[in-house]
């Protein structure tokens, strides 16, 4: 089996990458881990499970102001948007012995939206748009090898056996970091530019998300925005997470590192979310109807061992992504690999705009 592009990883950088190869004529084969397309866009309902009008898991904001590629493809797609709820007072809570502090809320600017449906609506929008044939889940690429025409890709299935796969380009949409921890290379990466991969962050990968279900979004009725900051914990960062269908909901991101997170475990972490959401938005947060705990630092197809301990948000990186022998036929569209805002869902069409622009040009040397 030969394609012209070979796409590794099928979340946003990935599937935008096909996208353009489509648009442009160009035969390509998307392989993904998972048995989802997405990445860390994950859309799930109250059982965890992914759902086409679910709670984000991942990536849920956007700013249409500042990222205008995002606000283009949005449009382009035809997908429905709304605004993050900000309307209502603001809670702080500094020190566990003073009561939390009730601030008045300010206009948000620039406007923080979301998607109808969750980011997963995204994901579905692209995939759909494409050959179903060229989209293969449950495949991970362990092994990429340079030949003299082609590069030659190994792939595991999700049952087990392995096959090859010959392309021209190969466009990699994985973080860096991920890259360089479980896909091997023949010849192998330059050693500087394996270090700039293992170096560079991934973004969501040390954290942990944890969501409250209610049946109505009753913080709003006592003129709460839903928004928190907490130095206390174990909840460092709160926001309403209520759907544009009305499901209404509260989130946090855990302000715990990924080993305290394994060494308390999972119920005596959501029961300790849970005592905070009470302090801070009144006893009936105490008793939701469901909750969704989310730790993406132990998901290996996200994280490796160098992400367990928060390292920040990926920053630009004006280094070349590809250098040696490799320059010539493999590009790297991941989000953190944009050279403007790596790490958001913006970065990811970014880089893949770059990604496609760079494999397009070699396709074009190379038929001269």
């Amino acid at each position: 089996m030969r394609t012209t592009v070979a796409i590794v990883g099928g979340g946003l950088a990935g599937l935008y990458s096909a996208r353009l190869l489509h648009a442009a004529g160009i035969d390509f084969q998307l392989f993904e881990a998972r048995n989802r397309l997405g990445g860390r866009i994950l859309s799930a309902d109250e059982t965890g499970r992914p759902s086409e009008d679910g709670f984000d898991l991942g990536p849920s904001w956007f700013w249409p102001d500042m990222q205008p590629a995002m606000k283009a493809l949005v449009k382009e797609l035809n997908l429905a948007v709304f605004a993050q709820n900000s309307e209502g007072d603001v809670i702080f809570e500094r020190m566990s012995r003073e009561t939390p502090q009730r601030y008045r809320g300010m206009q948000q600017e620039p406007q923080t939206m979301r998607l109808g449906g969750g980011t997963g609506a995204l994901v579905k929008a692209l995939a759909n748009d494409l050959p179903q044939d060229r989209l293969h889940l449950g495949s991970r690429v362990t092994h990429i090898m340079l030949g003299a025409g082609d590069v030659t890709l190994t792939i595991s299935g999700a049952v087990g056996g392995e096959h090859s796969l010959a392309a021209g380009q190969v466009i990699a949409a994985l973080p860096p970091r991920l890259i360089e921890a479980t896909i091997a290379f023949t010849p192998a990466i330059e050693p500087s530019t394996a270090r700039h991969w293992r170096e560079t962050a991934t973004w969501m990968a040390p954290h942990a998300k944890f969501f409250a279900i209610y049946d109505r979004p009753f913080w709003r009725e006592a003129g709460l925005a839903g928004t928190a900051q907490s130095m206390v914990g174990p909840l460092a960062e709160i926001h309403d997470a209520t759907t544009a269908s009305g499901a209404a909901a509260l989130f946090g991101f855990l302000g715990v590192d990924a080993d305290q997170r394994v060494s308390s475990g999972e119920a005596a972490l959501a029961q300790a979310c849970l005592n905070q959401l009470a302090r801070l938005f009144g006893a009936e947060a105490r008793s939701p109807r469901a909750t969704i705990f989310k730790d993406w630092a132990v998901d290996p197809l996200t994280a490796t061992v160098d992400d367990r301990n928060a390292g920040g948000h990926p920053q630009p990186s004006g280094r070349p992504w590809v250098t040696g022998a490799w320059q010539n036929c493999l590009s790297l569209s991941g989000s953190e690999t944009s050279a403007t805002e790596p790490g958001y869902m913006a970065g990811a069409i970014g880089a893949a705009q770059r990604a496609v622009a760079e494999t397009l040009a070699r396709l074009r040397t190379d038929t001269k």
